[in-house]
């Protein structure tokens, strides 16, 4: 298993009346500064949890994106970040 590091990145959210903050759209930044939106599917649980990968403590929000399982971090300074291997980004 390699390297792991945090990646930030712009996260549209929706702001529920029980105070849940829940991710919308995800936006990827390619290495040639392309930014690609990907869509959050759904939400499968939120949890206080670290990010065992990368470091870094928050809420943990396990997401459907394209069919697939993620985890999205968001920090208790409101900044999302997603682990990601080292050198798979610019």
């Amino acid at each position: 298993m390699g390297q792991y590091e945090r990646r930030y990145l712009q996260v549209d959210a929706e702001f529920l009346p029980d105070g849940k903050v829940l991710p919308k759209v995800l936006y990827w930044e390619n290495e040639d500064g392309t930014v690609l939106p990907f869509p959050i599917d759904r939400v499968l649980d939120i949890e206080r949890a670290a990010c065992l990968k990368a470091g870094g403590l928050g809420l943990r929000y396990r997401c459907l994106i394209h069919g697939k399982q993620r985890e999205l971090f968001l920090q208790e300074d409101n900044r999302w970040f997603v682990a990601v291997r080292v050198g798979t980004h610019k």
